[in-house]
């Protein structure tokens, strides 16, 4: 079985493909940006892009996303140029930034379809997702500056 992963092609051993996505990002390919959370699919730790969704990885299997583009948050830097998004909590972390990278890839397919939202759609889009520590203003804020460094507002 073959994953287009991060813009690339990942093999992975067949008898691994009733797995969890996100069992095969950290064991088979070793990519641990992706953070296991609660393993329920409520609290976004997990999340990665699939055609530019973001989809829970402790909620599906390998086998179930073959036909799709994946991109984790090792596939959004261009060599070592940051994504705005992933910039803008490097400025702005949060408090423990174990929930950080599930936040940054929430809001990278949030932006993708709104480059210029409001703070109560950035709340809105972005309640899906928990943060223990509370952070909630901070992941606005960055939302909002990663919002900027996209149209070019720096």
């Amino acid at each position: 079985m073959q994953l287009k992963l991060n813009g690339k092609t990942a093999a992975i051993p067949d008898d691994r493909d009733d797995e969890l996505l996100i069992w095969t990002l950290h064991d088979t390919l070793e990519l641990n940006g992706t953070r296991y959370g609660c393993g329920a699919g409520w609290c976004g730790s997990c999340t990665v892009l699939a055609d530019n969704v973001a989809i829970r990885s402790c909620q599906i299997s390998a086998a179930q996303v073959v036909d799709r583009d994946l991109i984790t948050l090792e596939g959004l830097a261009h060599g070592d140029t940051l994504h705005p998004v992933q910039q803008a909590f490097l400025e702005n972390p949060l408090q423990c930034c174990y929930c950080m990278t599930g936040h940054i890839m929430t809001a990278v397919a949030f932006l993708n379809k709104n480059p210029n939202p409001n703070p109560a759609e950035i709340d809105a889009a972005m309640d899906i997702n928990l943060c223990r520590c509370g952070g909630y203003n901070n992941i606005r804020k960055n939302v909002l500056r990663a919002s900027k460094l996209m149209r070019g507002q720096v």
